[in-house]
This record gives C-alpha cells, sequence and structure tokens, in this order.
C-alpha cells in the first residue's frame, strides 16, 4: 500500500512540474490577446488623440496603457465572430450592431459610475445621445473585416512564435504576474474616479 502511495505522489509531482511540451490553456491564451489589443488600442487611442490635439493625453480609464474596452472587443471577435471570417458583409453587419450596443452601454455605465464621459460623439453626424454615432458604428464594421481576416492571424502566429520560445513555467508565471498588475490597476483606478 505504502508503494501505491509513494507511485501515485510520483506520478501527481510529475504531471504537477511544467514542462516545454505543455500549451497555454484557451482562458490564458484569451487573456494574453486581451492585454495585446488593450495595449494596441491604447496606442491607436494616444497617437490618434496626439493628431487630433497636437499634444500628448492620457487616453484610457486606467492608469497603466491599455484600453480594456479594445480587449474585449478583440475577444468577442475571435470568440464569436472567426467563424465568420469567409463571410465579410455579415461580419459587418453583425459588429456594427454589437460594437455600437457595447459601446453605448459602456458610455452609459462609465458616465452612471463616475459622472465622467470619455467620449462624446455629439457633434457627429446621426449619433444616439452623443454615445454612438453612424461614422464609428460603420468603422466597427470595417475594423471587424480587417481584425478577423488580418490582425489576430498575424497576432496569433506571433505570439504563438513567441510562447515557442519560452518555457511553460514561465509563461504561466508571466501571465499571473500580469493578472496582478491588471487587478492592481483597475481596483486603483476604480478609486481614483470613485473618490
Amino acid at each position: 500500500m505504502s508503494t501505491n502511495l509513494l507511485n501515485e505522489t510520483i506520478n501527481n509531482l510529475k504531471n504537477a512540474i511544467p514542462n516545454s511540451k505543455n500549451k497555454l490553456s484557451r482562458f490564458y491564451l484569451y487573456f494574453l490577446y486581451f492585454l495585446t489589443f488593450a495595449i494596441i488600442g491604447w496606442i491607436l487611442e494616444t497617437l490618434f488623440s496626439f493628431y487630433s490635439l497636437g499634444y500628448f493625453t492620457k487616453r484610457g480609464f486606467l492608469f497603466g496603457p491599455l484600453c480594456p474596452i479594445y480587449g474585449w472587443g478583440a475577444l468577442i471577435l475571435i470568440i464569436f465572430f472567426s467563424t465568420y471570417r469567409k463571410h465579410n458583409f455579415k461580419l459587418f453587419i453583425y459588429a456594427a450592431i454589437i460594437f455600437s450596443i457595447l459601446e453605448y452601454f459602456v458610455s452609459f455605465a462609465m458616465e452612471a459610475l463616475f459622472s465622467l464621459k470619455w467620449w462624446d460623439y455629439t457633434n457627429e453626424f446621426m449619433n444616439l445621445n452623443g454615445r454612438i454615432s453612424i461614422f464609428y458604428s460603420f468603422a466597427w464594421g470595417i475594423i471587424a473585416i480587417l481584425f478577423i481576416n488580418l490582425i489576430y492571424p498575424f497576432f496569433k502566429k506571433k505570439i504563438n512564435i513567441l510562447l515557442s520560445k519560452i518555457p511553460y513555467s514561465i509563461q504561466i508565471f508571466a501571465i499571473y504576474i500580469l493578472g496582478i498588475i491588471y487587478l492592481t490597476d483597475n481596483i486603483l483606478s476604480f478609486i481614483k474616479y470613485l473618490i
């Protein structure tokens, strides 16, 4: 009986120790995609703001260089819209509708929670309460087509290549550290805007 217990313990330890053949779970990959596209969204927002205003402004809700709405948008596209890769018209229509609803809801929620507006389309043609506009709805449809057909496959390939060169244990450690940093940033940002 003690031999069986010893063998079972050794097998459990072997299974617990990660090796380079292990791959990240889908959840961890989604988290990496979320961070990647939240950072890219922040960069694009910052560049657009700099171009429009002529000077640097801090973009987004968080302290760090992340715009989570872009990360969530990317995950929605990856999880729910990847099947429309060869159906660009459907992808355009669905994305324009879904992301306009998401943008409206996020704008409303942020204003209700913090009494602040992070964007205002009041002066845009065909806007709804300044929260969404026909131009940006159209843009979300175009972005979805570009994202599903070009951007996501490119970054998926690059992330997979990068992960293949990093030991699994380091990948997991880095994901936990990034998760803690992201969670801390959210908590501190909520406190900042609520107080």
